[in-house]
């Protein structure tokens, strides 16, 4: 009887160890896959996540390749895939799509933030003139004071506005 607990024991033991000689890889779309057989070629050796431990340096098969005429299928070596096979780019086609997406939205905000910057510059522009021209005119120009006073712009004080007023034409008007 003992020697009954003993082999149960032992084989309880021994069963997860044949459990763990799995592959297990990440295929194309990104799914992890397990399997008792190893992966074929065109998963690239990055994606393999684990292998079995006897099974370091197994070779892996290319599931399309064909056994020479004359041998079985049971000892034929695994034959290289045929040249015509499309060989993997190395690239992932969503990551250019986020990536050609992402660059399109920053043209597309740097074109608007420069379109509300022209715009900003195109008043200023249209502002200045529109002072510059009110002062060349010769018309009295009062402003209000610090203390809420209405004052009258001297000779010298106009020339400081005309002047400023050019500095903001030239800066926004080109």
């Amino acid at each position: 009887m003992k020697l009954a607990h003993v082999l149960v024991l032992g084989f309880a033991c021994v069963l997860p160890l044949a459990a763990s000689a799995q592959w297990q890889w990440v295929d194309s779309a990104g799914k992890t896959v397990f399997s008792d057989q190893p992966p074929s070629l065109d998963v690239p050796e990055k994606n393999i996540v684990r292998r079995p431990a006897n099974a370091r340096g197994a070779p892996r098969v290319n599931p399309d390749a064909v056994p020479p005429a004359g041998a079985d299928a049971a000892t034929a070596a695994p034959q290289p895939a045929a040249a015509s096979a499309p060989k993997p780019t190395g690239v992932d086609k969503e990551l250019e799509e986020k990536a050609r997406k992402a660059a399109d939205a920053e043209k597309a905000r740097k074109a608007a933030e420069e379109a509300k910057i022209a715009k900003a510059k195109a008043d200023n522009c249209a502002q200045a003139r529109q002072s510059k021209s009110t002062f060349d005119s010769g018309i009295r120009v009062a402003r209000v004071n610090a203390s809420g006073e209405r004052e009258i712009l001297d000779d010298a004080q106009r020339a400081a506005e005309v002047k400023r007023a050019q500095a903001a034409i030239d800066q926004n008007c080109r």
